[in-house]
């Protein structure tokens, strides 16, 4: 008599939640990298857009005209043409007109080359919240591009995504082992944008959130105690810029305390929701309990000033109308009165890797990109005019 068989069932074998959140983690990072590596070749190297003639002239203050009479008697730099004929420069065209204005008309050498004089120290802006998403790197991005294209020496402490090798990052700089211990100038990089360099910085910092509570519960480092690391190596190449920023960490460990103790000045960002309004509560609780203790371990800080930024606002949404408002009642001028406004134009840039300064019209809506570029502009203009009001200038 035949015997019916009875069905196997196969139970998968569960996967742990390390060997998942591991695996998931390779297929993204790979993902990733297919994406840039089809955005940007391993071999391409990523330019900077130039810049037509009323451009130029609206970043240095030199008369459309003048730029054109120079370019015809082939004085100063020699623009390229495009196929219509207009004249373009590059940024570092810019900076050698502003350079060539300076000399030529030294009563007025400030208006075309604002770089610190005798007696201005360096800038340091953190920009600073330990909540994500409040927009830090956009910040931090789009300040950089504005100054450099102004005319600031930039230094920036950042997250490139590749191209950084063991021991190439900020952390190399700080870090405790002395024969390991690079001099900052080792690791600041020059960057595409003529103006702006660059300090990596990614995972490989959190060594030096590990290293450190050893290091104080030994007390085994005869060096510079944590807090003062970064400030003493940037102190190494302060008369090589006018501004450092530093995006710091999503969190308030050893690094963020270093950037806050290092930096003259500090933008916290601020997304206008009430849970985002909490977090920022709770940070700037747990902040200054930290600075009590920086300061009764000797650590004084002095910075030229803090501001609240609002980041990816939207000003026709009512409840974040209200957060706004309550902001500027608890606060008053110490929020910023231009905003961040949440912008397409912004978001399309920042896909293509990109900032609102890189884009040309073409790329979006004329009408799109001029409104997040006031927008934008309006917002660094005024972080400019407070670092220049910390140098004692009108």
């Amino acid at each position: 008599m035949a015997i019916a068989r009875r069905a196997e069932t196969v139970v998968p074998c569960k996967e742990d939640a390390g060997s998942k959140i591991t695996r998931h983690a390779g297929l993204l990072s790979g993902q990733l990298q297919q994406l840039r590596t089809r955005m940007y070749p391993p071999k391409s190297e990523k330019t900077l857009r130039q810049f037509l003639t009323n451009e130029v002239s609206k970043l240095t203050s030199i008369p459309d005209s003048t730029l054109k009479l120079m370019s015809s008697e082939g004085r100063g730099p020699i623009p390229g043409r495009l196929e219509n004929n207009h004249r373009v420069y590059t940024l570092e065209q810019i900076n050698e007109l502003r350079e060539l204005f300076a000399k030529q008309k030294p009563a007025e050498a400030l208006r075309f080359l604002p770089r610190r004089r005798p007696g201005e120290h360096l800038q340091v802006l953190a920009i600073a919240n330990f909540k994500g998403g409040s927009a830090k790197t956009t910040t931090c991005v789009h300040l950089a591009h504005y100054l450099a294209l102004n005319g600031y020496r930039v230094l920036a402490l950042d997250q490139p995504e590749v191209d950084v090798g063991a021991n190439e990052t900020i952390y190399a700089a700080l870090r405790y082992d002395e024969a390991e211990r690079r001099p900052i100038r080792d690791i600041i990089r020059k960057t595409y944008f003529d103006g702006i360099d660059l300090i990596p910085g990614n995972l490989e910092v959190m060594e030096y959130e590990h290293e450190t509570p050893r290091i104080l519960a030994n007390k085994s480092s005869s060096g510079a105690i944590f807090f003062e690391r970064l400030k003493l190596a940037l102190s190494e190449v302060e008369t090589d810029y006018d501004v450092v920023l530093l995006d710091t960490p999503p969190s308030l460990g050893f690094l963020t305390l270093s950037a806050i103790y290092a930096a003259t000045s500090m933008i916290i960002t601020v997304h206008p929701a009430m849970l985002d309004v909490a977090s920022m509560s709770q940070f700037l609780l747990m902040m200054g309990d930290l600075i009590s203790v920086l300061n009764e371990s000797g650590a004084q800080l002095d910075q030229d000033f803090i501001r609240y930024l609002v980041t990816r606002h939207d000003p026709n949404d009512g409840p974040q109308s209200q957060v706004v408002a309550m902001l500027r009642h608890l606060f008053g001028s110490d929020v910023l009165l231009p905003t961040a406004i949440e912008s397409t134009a912004v978001e399309a840039a920042g896909l293509a890797k990109r900032s609102i300064y890189e884009l040309e019209m073409g790329q979006i809506g004329r009408d799109t990109h001029k409104r997040a570029r006031e927008a934008v502009d309006a917002v660094n203009e005024a972080i400019a005019r407070l670092i220049n009001s910390s140098w004692g200038r009108e």
